[in-house]
């Protein structure tokens, strides 16, 4: 996936790559490695790669599926007024594990993943006093 100036990675396991910032993660040793994160849509686009990448580990366990790195890349646009575009997402994986194992995963994560749902179905936004 080639990325614009709002695209995102995050990579964990053995797909995890240097520089960016590191996060703590509950389902990782070496945590998340998260990059560039420098403006606010980056932070949006990152908001679905990072629970994507969260749940795939959560989903691969569940399925029983041994996933030994995963990589999300995350981007977006914006039209003129700054509303969303939408939001695209990619998984790599690393793992021995059959194709249709692979296929299944990333359905069933594109399915619960609970922010990219939360995007999904929409939400307002106010600013309280």
């Amino acid at each position: 996936m080639q990325l614009s100036p709002f695209g995102v990675s995050a990579t964990a396991g053995t797909l995890r790559v240097p520089g960016g910032v590191r996060l703590h993660h509950q389902r990782t040793g070496e945590g998340v490695m998260a990059s560039p994160v420098v403006n606010g849509a980056q932070v949006l686009h990152l908001s679905v790669a990072l629970c994507v990448l969260n749940d795939t580990y959560r989903e691969a366990e569940r399925l029983g599926v041994k996933v030994e790195g995963v990589a999300v890349e995350a981007d977006g646009s914006f039209d003129a007024e700054w509303h969303s575009t939408g939001i695209e997402y990619c998984v790599t994986l690393d793992s021995i594990a059959p194709a249709d194992a692979l296929d299944l995963l990333r359905a069933s994560v594109d399915e619960l993943a609970e922010i990219p749902r939360a995007i999904r179905a929409g939400a307002p936004v106010r600013r309280v006093v």
